[in-house]
């Protein structure tokens, strides 16, 4: 049996959203750019993506922009605001996606300012540093819905309002967040925000940009006039069409997979507890329903991806390889994680087609393989007191 516990990467796309999308190949495929009954055809499946896209964030209909995905609406959201202010500072957090963080870095190293925010153990930014870390010059705040890596829910509602207080943009890479939990951007002063299809069973290559009425942001991508003159290109119309399709399907059955996601999750994390010191990273914080984060004391939690795959079930670690060697998650180390401890962190996130059978095998596969990497682990042995766990 083949298992995927590894939603927050991707989710396939849910076969009610190809049929939306079908027909934009075969039928509907003329330039959404074009005057003719073709070209109207495909603005008017545009449009309708659009105000799907838009209810799903409590945003209006012209507050939305289509993108490639979620690095691209990170990208243009921070640079489109630091283009047209030409110098100042920026907010953010040190558990950012990449995509924040390499923007920041990049900026930094044109002469902007940029705070890296801290968090707390359970991976969480103080709403109280956001606020003393504003300056005369600050012009952008920008910090996470929810990480991709624990699932920890940030405090938006109480940042963006400090935000709108200072009269300072703020802008949050929801891409995690939109589709699995509420979000609405007036309701926590949102100025700007990023999101991605395939997180919440749409197409991969296609997101969005939600940029407040009134507020003002650089171009992009230079060339044609689409998406009234800010982001050039032919419109993606197929992406497009099952975007919105898939953010008003998500929205529309929320409350049911949270309630599933979240049973199963608690299930996965009890059991897996049950192990020998073994901790649940992000604890006492709220988290995205399916998502859970766990260390396994004495392990490398690469080893243990290549066991489960072997059987079958498909998770991620914490950590990343780079030229040869591994590296542990910088978001973990932030939390407080010792470099051996974030090595041997597993990130299961679960989606709605998961069930409790495959819950149950996949609990029994971690806990053998766990066992048997901690067996053969001088570490562990040497923490439990020259025992080695058999």
């Amino acid at each position: 049996m083949q298992i995927y516990l590894d939603h927050a990467a991707t989710t396939y796309t849910d076969k009610r959203v190809l049929e939306v999308m079908r027909p934009l190949f075969e039928e509907t495929y003329g330039n959404a750019s074009s005057l003719h009954g073709f070209g109207r055809a495909a603005e008017k499946a545009v449009m309708k993506a659009r105000e799907q896209t838009a209810a799903a964030i409590g945003a209006k209909t012209e507050e939305i922009y289509f993108t490639s995905g979620g690095t691209e609406s990170d990208n243009w959201a921070i640079k489109g605001i630091a283009e047209l202010a030409g110098k100042g500072h920026i907010i953010t957090t040190s558990v950012e996606h990449h995509a924040v963080l390499d923007t920041c870095d990049y900026l930094k190293s044109r002469g902007f300012d940029v705070t890296f925010l801290p968090v707390d153990e359970t991976g969480r930014v103080s709403a109280n540093s956001v606020e003393e870390a504003i300056q005369p010059d600050t012009i952008l705040i920008s910090i996470m819905f929810a990480n991709n890596e624990t699932g920890v829910l940030m405090p938006i509602a109480e940042i963006g309002k400090i935000a709108r207080e200072h009269d300072i943009l703020f802008h949050t890479d929801a891409v995690q967040a939109v589709g699995h939990v509420p979000v609405d951007v007036n309701e926590t002063d949102i100025d700007l925000l990023s999101m991605s299809a395939h997180k919440f069973y749409g197409p991969k290559g296609v997101g969005a940009l939600y940029v407040r009425q009134g507020v003002t942001i650089g171009r992009f991508m230079h060339g044609g006039a689409q998406e009234r003159s800010v982001r050039a290109g032919t419109l993606n119309t197929p992406g497009i069409v099952g975007l919105g399709a898939a953010a008003q399907l998500a929205v529309d059955t929320m409350t049911e997979n949270a309630r599933h996601e979240r049973m199963l999750a608690n299930r996965l994390t009890e059991s897996l507890l049950a192990l020998p010191e073994t901790r649940l990273n992000g604890a006492g914080a709220e988290r995205l329903p399916g998502h859970v984060n766990v260390t396994f004391s004495g392990i490398e939690a690469e080893a243990l991806l290549t066991f489960l795959d072997l059987e079958g079930i498909a998770v991620s670690t914490g950590s990343a390889c780079s030229s040869g060697s591994l590296k542990p998650s910088y978001v973990l180390r932030a939390m407080g994680l010792s470099i051996e401890d974030a090595r041997g962190s597993l990130r299961m996130s679960i989606g709605r087609e998961n069930n409790v059978e495959q819950i149950d095998i996949a609990i029994q596969k971690i806990k053998a393989a766990v066992e048997r990497l901690q067996a053969l682990s001088p570490l562990f042995a040497q923490r439990r007191g020259g025992k080695k766990h058999v």
